[in-house]
């Protein structure tokens, strides 16, 4: 990564020390299992579940903003998108946030991608489909919040 710029190997760092805050930053006492604000963001049931999709997103739009491909955004977002899913499952999506780690996957797929000279390409399409599907899942997210609720106040 010698070859690149100052700014885009500091925006590199940035993006790595983000993503590792948010996915592997701390270590349960007498174990080897790490995890991150992620996970404890999501220990909040479902709401968690849509701001750590929100900040997900906010990463892949910054790291899209450097001209990657828009076939390398998808499947950022698609990365995004699985954590985000199986983050909903009550209990079972807190324990795969501690093995997943989407935000990390994500960063390692752009170091991959700019220190194999494939920097380059708009992905403004897949920006604008990103933020379509952002807004599409939060607003199912709430869609299935408001049913849920619905369902515990006619059960009690």
């Amino acid at each position: 990564m010698e070859n690149l710029d100052e700014k885009t190997q500091k925006s590199l760092v940035w993006l790595d020390r983000s993503a590792e805050v948010l996915d592997n930053k701390f270590r349960i006492p007498g174990t080897k299992i790490r995890f991150g604000i992620d996970a404890l963001i999501g220990l909040f049931p479902y709401a968690g579940d849509v701001i750590t999709f929100l900040i997900s997103g906010f990463l892949v739009l910054v790291m899209a903003r450097y001209g990657i491909s828009g076939k390398l955004v998808l499947k950022m977002l698609g990365n995004i998108w699985v954590d985000g899913m199986f983050g909903t499952v009550p209990f079972l999506g807190d324990i795969f946030d501690l093995r997943y780690r989407a935000n990390l996957k994500n960063v390692n797929l752009v170091k991959e991608y700019v220190a194999e000279g494939k920097h380059g390409g708009s992905a403004w399409g897949v920006i604008l489909l990103i933020l379509f599907l952002i807004a599409l899942m939060i607003g199912l997210s709430i869609f299935a919040i408001w049913k849920i609720s619905q369902w515990l106040w006619a059960s009690f």
